[in-house]
């Protein structure tokens, strides 16, 4: 079925419900909610996002949704994959803007879901302005973003006395260009340069290379800890420590893929993985489990994620269903893009 078969079944549906059959006034358009999921681990979810997912006609999501945020949608919504990476784009940002409209004039509820918080680079503020200059309300739900969730994860502070009294984030590439990039990159490093501020780079895996090499051009010192942290607070969560220096071959070392997450600063040294790897001789491998933080054991004593926000079996939530138990991560995620790939923006055709 392509796109526009399947938003004509959506309006019929929504004009044969209850409230269309009566005298009221026609339903006006769909709302889009933007929603932050965090950095992948369902537990740091808000319960706004929960509640949402819940309640979805239509969820667009992105590459760096997690399977166990994606588990937590009911069974009846329609999954919509917009995931983007390096070389390939499944849609354009112009295309997810013409989707969430589409949705939302058929008068769905569209959830769109985003890794972290859609307005800490994931471009929520350009598709706010897109809808609501179309006349569509857009609502915001906050995430954790990846610097405080995985920072937590490892026992990493921010900020701390003595240590550091201000955080940058930034991000490792830029849309306008290379000119504009290596310019960036350059105010950046002058900025950041500071012994006192933490450092965190969002994207920054392709770039780390020309940006240590700007950072300690600029003063701040090679021994300056760091950490790369790939997929943080999720079970396919890989860590490598090292000082700024030797940081780019750590990572090579690892073979991290994005995303990941790089923190710089004094602060790194305060987690309990720096001090195993320390004491491990400071290998470019980890130092065992010690390496994956504070979080990683604390996250398997608690209970699971769908029991702890909807109570009772995790497989139940009310009158709503959660979605069949998840199949393993590549395997499902494969499954959906499939979806995609065979009914033109990977959307099924709605319920009867």
């Amino acid at each position: 079925m392509d796109l526009e078969a399947f938003l004509e079944r959506l309006r019929a549906r929504r004009a044969a419900e209850p409230a269309a059959a009566a005298a009221a006034p026609p339903a006006g358009p769909g709302r889009v909610f933007l929603v932050g999921t965090g950095p992948g681990d369902p537990g740091l979810l808000t319960l706004r996002a929960a509640q949402l997912m819940r309640c979805a006609d239509v969820v667009l999501y992105d590459r760096l949704v997690s399977d166990d945020v994606l588990a937590l949608v009911h069974g009846g919504a329609r999954m919509v994959y917009v995931g983007k990476q390096a070389g390939y784009h499944t849609r354009s940002q112009d295309e997810i803007h013409e989707l969430l409209l589409a949705f939302a004039e058929a008068g769905a509820t569209v959830v769109r879901l985003k890794g972290g918080d859609p307005f800490v680079f994931g471009r929520g503020g350009e598709e706010v302005a897109y809808l609501q200059a179309r006349g569509i309300e857009v609502l915001a739900v906050p995430g954790v973003t990846a610097a405080a969730g995985i920072c937590a994860e490892l026992g990493v502070p921010l900020t701390h006395r003595g240590a550091a009294t201000s955080v940058r984030f930034l991000t490792g590439h830029s849309r306008e260009g290379a000119d504009a990039e290596a310019a960036l990159a350059d105010a950046v490093a002058a900025a950041g340069a500071d012994p006192h501020t933490t450092l965190v780079v969002y994207m920054g895996l392709g770039t780390l290379p020309a940006l240590v090499e700007r950072l300690t051009a600029h003063g701040l010192p090679p021994s300056t800890p760091a950490v790369a942290v790939e997929r943080g607070t999720t079970d396919a969560q890989r860590v490598a420590f090292a000082e700024l220096a030797g940081l780019p071959a750590a990572t090579a070392a690892h073979a991290l893929r994005s995303p990941t997450l790089i923190v710089i600063g004094a602060v790194v040294a305060l987690a309990p993985g720096w001090a195993a790897w320390a004491a491990a001789g400071m290998p470019r491998e980890l130092a065992g489990e010690g390496a994956r933080g504070v979080g990683a054991c604390a996250r398997a004593a608690l209970p699971d994620a769908a029991r702890a926000l909807f109570g009772g079996d995790s497989g139940s939530a009310g009158s709503a269903e959660l979605a069949p138990a998840p199949a393993p991560a590549q395997q499902r995620r494969h499954a959906r893009r499939t979806d995609g790939a065979a009914e033109g923006a990977a959307v099924a055709a709605p319920a009867s």
